[in-house]
């Protein structure tokens, strides 16, 4: 099973902090968390604070580290299959994924340690613009892949 992942965070750098992420299965399943303790609006570039923050959603999806985390690992582990997590930013939101992921050296037993690259994936949909709302982009990422044994790699 394909979870199709993605994040908002704080900055394209290497002190980016997760703000939201989304996971999207291709059953349909959704994961969505808003992190309330993990990053400050003094941590986030102009376009973040313009264009992110305002399409946050609050309420119960805003959660501390510790809930979203266990809200995580339960997701996850609710599948009885072998998780591959594909994602169009490999370099930011798997990393920020793991973060969120790995609980006290614990990894989700049926979760792959490896990311798959969207942009290696044959695109149904071209030039769908993307809201920046990490589980709204989550669907639409997932929407622009084939299904099933339409699905090729093109790596």
């Amino acid at each position: 099973m394909r979870l199709f992942l993605d994040c908002e965070f704080t900055q394209l750098s290497a002190a980016a902090k997760l703000i939201s992420l989304a996971l999207v299965a291709e059953d349909g399943r959704e994961f969505y968390a808003e992190l309330i303790d993990t990053w400050r609006e003094a941590d986030c570039s102009d376009f973040v604070i313009k264009i992110v923050l305002p399409q946050l959603w609050g309420g119960s999806y805003a959660l501390p580290i510790i809930s979203a985390r266990s809200a995580l690992f339960e997701f996850l582990t609710a599948f009885d299959e072998a998780l591959e997590i594909v994602t169009d930013s490999p370099q930011y939101d798997w990393e920020l994924f793991c973060e969120l992921a790995y609980d006290e050296g614990k990894w989700p037993r049926n979760v792959r340690n490896h990311p798959i690259d969207a942009h290696t994936l044959k695109v149904i949909k071209d030039g769908v613009p993307l809201p920046h709302h990490a589980l709204l982009d989550a669907r639409i990422i997932t929407s622009m892949f084939a299904t099933g044994h339409e699905r090729e790699d093109i790596s």
